[in-house]
C-alpha cells in the first residue's frame, strides 16, 4: 500500500491576499508537488474598494464578487466554512463548515489571510444600531435601507419623523467612510427629485471622524480638495468628533450634539480577524507579528499576510508596517506563494518589498481625487485614474465587463432607486454580519484538536 502523501498547503481566506496566493501556487506548482486547499465561507473574491458603489447602486453586487469556481483550471479544493482556530504545535486548523460542523484540517504549510473585521469600541448602542460596510450583504442592505428611508419619510405624516429619516450619519473619515458618504449622498440627492412631497433641504449627511483630517494619507492639498467637494455637496464634516452613544432614532456625538436619525453607518477602521488571537502568538496591535518573508518565526511552515499580519514595510523602513490596503494584499499574496514554494523546495525565501504606488478616491459622478506615483489629480483625470486602477485590478474579464457596463449605464441612464426588499422584514445591524463570537480560545482549540473537549 502506498502511504506517500503530497505536502498539504492550507490557505485561509479568499480576499485579495488569499486568492492571489492560491492562483500563484496553482501556476507554479505541478499537480503532484502539493495539495492546495482554500478555506472560505463564500466561494468568491470580493473587491472591497468598490463596495460604496454597490451601496449607492452604481454597481450591481455580482459585479464585484468574482466567483472562485469559474476557472476551468481551478484545482484547489475549497472548504466552505470559516477557520475558527489554529493549533500551531499540532499543525491543525479547526474549521466550522457552513453546515455547522466542526472539523480538524491538518496541514504542512498554512497561509493565514483571514482579513479583518470592523473595528468597534465600547460605545453604548453601537453594534445594535449601526450598519457596517465590510461585506457584500451589508452594502446591498444599506442601499435598501437608505431608499426605504425616503419612502417612509414620504409616507409619514409626522414632520419630526420625516426629518429624522432624512438625516444620515457616517462615522469614519478614511477611504471607506468618505466614499460611502459621498456616493450615498449623491444617490439621495438624485432620488429626492422623484419625491414631490419631500423637501430636499431636509436631507442632511454628516461625516464625522475623531482625527483632525480626512484621509491624511492624501496630503494637505488633496485632503482639502476632497473636503471642499463634500462640503459643496452639502455634507457636514465634523472632525475631532466621534459617537458617544447610539439609539434607534438618534445619535449623540461626543461634542454633545444629538442628531435625530435612523441611519448610522460605521466605517471607523478595521482590526485583524479574531482567528489571529487563537494562535497564542506574538501580535502587533492585534496583527500577527511576522518576518519580512511573511513567515512566523519559530513555526515551520506558517505564513501570514494581508490585514491580519504585521508585515514590515521595508520600502519605508523605520519600523513601519504595511498598511491594510488591497495594493499590498495583492502583491503579498503572490510573494508569499513564492516563499511557500521556496520553503517546500528547500530554497531561500525572499523578503517582501513594495513601494506604494499611490492612492485613489472616487467620490461619485465626476468628483475624485487621486495621487498616482505622487502626482496630485482632481476631477475627471483623477476619476479616470481611480476607475482605471479598480477596473484593471478586477481578476476576470467577466467582472471587468460587468463593472464597465454598469459604469456606462449609470452615467447615461442614472439610478433606478429600486430596493429589493429581501431583508425588509428583518433588521440587520453591525452585529449581525460579522460572526465575531464564532472563534475559539487557544485552550478550546487544543481541546478540539486533542478530542478532549465538549461538543462546540
Amino acid at each position: 500500500m502506498n502511504t506517500v502523501t503530497r505536502p498539504r498547503i492550507l490557505v485561509v481566506g479568499a480576499g485579495f491576499a488569499g486568492v492571489e496566493c492560491v492562483r500563484r501556487l496553482e501556476r507554479k506548482l505541478s499537480p503532484d508537488e502539493a495539495d492546495v486547499t482554500l478555506v472560505t465561507p463564500f466561494a468568491y473574491q470580493l473587491y472591497l474598494p468598490l463596495l460604496p458603489q454597490v451601496a449607492s447602486g452604481v454597481l450591481t453586487p455580482q459585479s464585484i464578487a468574482v466567483s472562485l469556481r469559474r476557472s476551468k483550471k481551478y484545482r484547489t479544493r475549497i472548504i466552505p466554512g470559516g477557520a475558527i482556530g489554529v493549533d500551531l504545535k499540532s499543525k491543525v486548523c479547526v474549521i466550522r463548515t457552513i453546515t455547522d460542523e466542526i472539523v480538524n484540517e491538518p496541514y504542512d504549510y498554512i497561509v493565514l489571510a483571514p482579513g479583518s473585521i470592523t473595528r468597534t469600541f465600547d460605545i453604548p448602542g453601537l453594534t445594535d444600531h449601526a450598519f457596517g460596510m465590510k461585506t457584500l450583504a451589508e452594502a446591498a442592505y444599506i442601499r435598501d435601507h437608505v431608499i426605504s428611508q425616503l419612502d417612509l419619510a414620504d409616507a409619514s405624516q409626522d414632520p419630526v419623523e420625516r426629518a429624522s429619516r432624512l438625516q444620515f450619519v457616517v462615522v469614519g473619515g478614511g477611504y471607506a467612510g468618505t466614499e460611502t458618504a459621498a456616493c450615498l449622498q449623491r444617490l439621495t440627492h438624485a432620488a429626492v427629485k422623484r419625491y414631490p412631497r419631500l423637501d430636499s433641504g431636509l436631507i442632511k449627511w454628516h461625516l464625522i471622524d475623531i482625527a483632525p483630517k480626512l484621509m491624511p494619507e492624501l496630503g494637505d492639498k488633496l485632503g482639502s480638495s476632497a473636503q471642499e467637494i463634500l462640503r459643496r455637496r452639502g455634507i457636514e464634516i465634523s472632525l475631532g468628533t466621534s459617537i458617544a452613544k447610539a439609539g434607534p432614532e438618534e445619535v449623540t456625538f461626543t461634542d454633545g450634539r444629538v442628531i435625530p436619525t435612523r441611519t448610522l453607518i460605521w466605517t471607523a477602521g478595521v482590526v485583524a480577524s479574531p482567528l489571529i488571537a487563537t494562535l497564542g502568538a506574538e501580535t502587533v496591535k492585534g496583527r500577527l507579528a511576522v518576518a519580512p518573508e511573511m513567515n512566523l518565526p519559530g513555526n515551520d511552515g506558517v505564513f501570514a499576510l494581508g490585514d491580519s499580519a504585521a508585515v514590515p514595510d521595508l520600502a519605508k523602513g523605520d519600523g513601519a508596517m504595511c498598511p491594510p490596503t488591497a495594493q499590498h494584499a495583492l502583491r503579498q499574496g503572490r510573494h508569499v506563494a513564492d516563499n511557500v514554494i521556496a520553503s517546500l523546495r528547500g530554497q531561500v525565501m525572499n523578503p517582501y518589498v513594495h513601494k506604494d504606488l499611490g492612492l485613489v478616491v472616487d467620490l461619485g459622478g465626476t468628483d475624485a481625487v487621486s495621487k498616482p506615483l505622487g502626482v496630485e489629480l482632481r476631477g475627471l483625470p483623477a476619476q479616470a485614474v481611480a476607475r482605471g486602477y479598480h477596473w484593471s485590478a478586477l481578476r476576470t474579464n467577466v467582472a471587468k465587463t460587468r463593472v464597465m457596463t454598469n459604469w456606462l449605464l449609470n452615467a447615461v441612464a442614472g439610478d433606478d432607486f429600486v430596493r429589493t426588499g429581501f431583508q425588509a422584514r428583518k433588521a440587520a445591524r453591525l452585529k449581525d454580519f460579522e460572526y465575531t463570537d464564532a472563534y475559539l480560545t487557544p485552550e478550546q482549540v487544543r481541546e478540539q484538536v486533542e478530542g478532549s473537549g465538549p461538543p462546540l
